[in-house]
């Protein structure tokens, strides 16, 4: 097993798990069950993960990711899946209120339940599936990016063709919607799919000024 210092872009994802593994013994996984987070749950159970994958329903995802998380969590019996909501009436922030603020409405319905979630759990390093192929706002994700809890990112190097080939040769239950060309899926009023030519999140917040829902805005990858 290889330390930080001596990674380059080419180290394996599962070196980097180990080593999260053996460093932060109470590592603990999100994941929103895309294309990355399929991957990343699968190579960190074959590396001996098995610790908690936790999902924030925001209340207006897909059905189609739901089934995923379902059927993950039927494949993976020894991992513990936690599903967070923020457990709020329509009222307190307004219906579709994804349509006037998309910034709050990511606040409430998707930081502030895993914020509050970490703050009670209180890992000290977090597992995380994100890639600098996914748009031009990820193009220095590294490794391990430092912070309360430090993000680790075992993903960080790998393309999308290679995330494909991987699930594909796995034969992962990948999000069905991702092979209609919704390469990043989130809540389904402020997703589409992706165009020729555009990156992968391109089909997140379009035209609203927006490219992150605000969970892994922070400190300059490693």
């Amino acid at each position: 097993m290889t330390e930080p210092q001596r990674w380059t872009p080419e180290t394996e994802p599962q070196e980097v798990i180990w080593w999260a593994l053996k460093a932060h013994p109470d590592l603990l996984m999100t994941s929103a069950f895309n294309l990355n987070g399929t991957v990343l749950l699968d190579l960190a159970a074959k590396a001996g993960y098995l610790g908690e994958v936790v999902f924030v329903d925001t209340g207006y995802h897909f059905p189609q990711t739901l089934q995923t998380r379902d059927t993950l969590i039927q494949g993976y019996p020894q991992l513990n899946f936690v599903t967070l909501s923020a457990h709020q009436p329509e009222e307190i922030w307004g219906q579709e209120q994804y349509r006037s603020d998309p910034d709050d409405c990511c606040a409430v319905r998707k930081v502030a339940p895993l914020q509050n979630y970490l703050a009670e759990k209180s890992p000290s390093a977090l597992l995380n599936a994100r890639s600098r192929d996914q748009a031009q706002t990820r193009s220095e994700v590294g490794f391990l990016e430092p912070g309360k809890h430090l993000r680790v990112n075992p993903l960080a190097y790998w393309t999308r063709q290679r995330l494909e080939a991987y699930a594909i040769a796995e034969n992962l239950p990948v999000n069905p919607l991702y092979w209609s060309g919704f390469l990043s899926i989130g809540c389904w009023p402020c997703t589409r799919a992706v165009r020729p030519g555009e990156n992968a999140r391109a089909g997140r917040w379009a035209d609203q000024g927006k490219t992150e829902c605000g969970l892994w805005v922070g400190e300059k990858a490693l």
